[in-house]
């Protein structure tokens, strides 16, 4: 791969940090159309997955060609970082599958205020210190049921054991806040939403309600599975002592009278939602995405750099991608 034009922080001679590179220049806020700021990037490293959720929405992608190096990784968020963003998401399919993992936390960490990850947590328990040495600063648990039948039903494997395990060493470990990430299923899960807010509540972690989306493998059997989130806003509203909405979706967060924080994730036929994201994705194979819910838009972007191209070229990448992004959902 030729990208002699990339020269991470430290190398730059003359300096030892990222903060001795920061005052030279600010960065440049990428905007979109809408008047959106970029601030996230949110990276499939791969699409493997040892677990086989029938829903699965795989990030929007179908058919990925092979996956990202470390260093194209660092490349391409070096650039972004460049450029304004602040944030990066990892997630896949199963980061944790890669055996390079915790060096590419390593490598991206300084370019950037926050790394966080989603993961199924099933090799959490091992790589969970690794991680946060690495620059890791939270996760996101997927843990669709607490009970054993009906996470076996979802995920075709008897892991809960491993999954709370790597719970607990992500709390542990000060990867923090974790996150659990529970997509609501009609008839299949939506039943068990008050024990996972009290698991959440034991634990001491946030939950995270998420609308089931109809995309890739969740598209077949989305009108079966679907659930209505708005009612249970409405019931968490009248048991919350406080809500905070997030800059990002202006997603709501709930917390409960009694302890524990519920924050609702509702991006369907929601204008608001998609109003207010900030946020470009990189699927698996290296093409900048605009948005989750489309495929006709994306930005070939790592192919531009295994040719060698300038970073003026990758910049203008990221731009071309943000210049595509409209808002999926709209009044």
């Amino acid at each position: 791969m030729h990208n002699s034009f990339y020269w991470p922080y430290s190398r730059l001679k003359g300096y030892k940090d990222k903060e001795d590179v920061a005052d030279l220049e600010e960065p440049v806020q990428l905007k979109d159309p809408y008047g959106r700021n970029i601030n996230s990037l949110r990276i499939s490293i791969t699409q493997r997955c040892n677990f086989n959720c029938f829903f699965c929405h795989k990030e929007g992608e179908h058919n990925p060609h092979g996956e990202l190096t470390t260093e194209e990784i660092e490349a391409i968020v070096s650039t972004a970082a460049d450029l304004g963003v602040r944030k990066i998401k990892i997630t896949g399919g199963e980061p944790l599958l890669r055996d390079d993992v915790v060096e590419i936390v390593r490598r991206i960490s300084p370019h950037v205020d926050e790394v966080s990850m989603t993961t199924n947590a099933y090799y959490l328990a091992d790589k969970a210190i690794a991680l946060k040495e690495a620059g890791l600063k939270r996760v996101n648990i997927s843990l669709h049921s607490a009970s054993p039948r009906t996470f076996r039903m979802i995920t075709g494997m008897d892991a809960l054991v491993k999954i709370r395990k790597g719970i607990t060493a992500a709390i542990e470990c000060g990867l923090e806040p974790v996150k659990i990430n529970m997509v609501v299923l009609k008839g299949v899960n939506s039943g068990e939403i008050q024990d996972m807010i009290k698991f959440s509540q034991d634990v001491g972690v946030t939950l995270q309600l998420i609308e089931y989306q109809p995309l890739e493998r969740g598209a077949e059997n989305w009108r079966r599975f679907h659930y209505d989130l708005r009612p249970l806003e409405e019931e968490l509203e009248a048991r919350s002592e406080r809500i905070v909405e997030r800059e990002l979706h202006r997603r709501r967060q709930y917390y409960l009278r009694g302890g524990g924080v519920v924050e609702v994730v509702r991006p369907m036929h929601n204008s608001r939602f998609c109003m207010f994201c900030t946020r470009l994705r990189m699927t698996s194979d290296g093409q900048l995405k605009p948005c989750l819910m489309r495929d006709d838009n994306l930005v070939e972007i790592v192919s531009l750099l295994r040719k060698g191209k300038t970073q003026d070229v990758l910049v203008k990448a990221f731009k071309e991608a943000v210049a595509r992004r409209e808002p999926y959902w709209k009044d």
